[in-house]
């Protein structure tokens, strides 16, 4: 018995293929022909609405997004790391005039 299917997918430029549906074959061997279809319409959004929409699309996805208060934290950890790397590089300076002075 024969069957044969057409589903349609998409050549990543790594080599692999990411099918549009599962086939509807059993597990096995298969022979896979490649054919280009016409290359997809180049897209008119500029990239401040490419952004807008993979934004959306994120959150639709359910995807993460860091609250304004998290972001904010974060701004301070980091300035605080500034501090701690002054008051490090004090106390190194110091140890080395305290040897030198030797």
């Amino acid at each position: 018995m024969s069957t044969t299917q057409t589903i349609r997918g998409t050549l990543k430029p790594d080599g692999t293929v990411e099918l549009e549906n599962p086939p509807n074959l059993p597990a096995g061997p298969v022979e896979v022909v490649l054919r280009p279809l016409s290359p997809p319409s180049p897209s008119r959004e500029d990239w401040w609405q490419y952004l807008q929409r993979a934004r959306r699309e994120a959150e639709a996805a359910g995807g993460p997004f860091r609250t304004e208060g998290e972001i904010e934290q974060q701004r301070r950890d980091f300035r605080g790391g500034d501090e701690r790397i002054e008051q490090i590089h004090k106390e190194i300076e110091e140890q080395r005039q305290g040897k030198s002075s030797e």
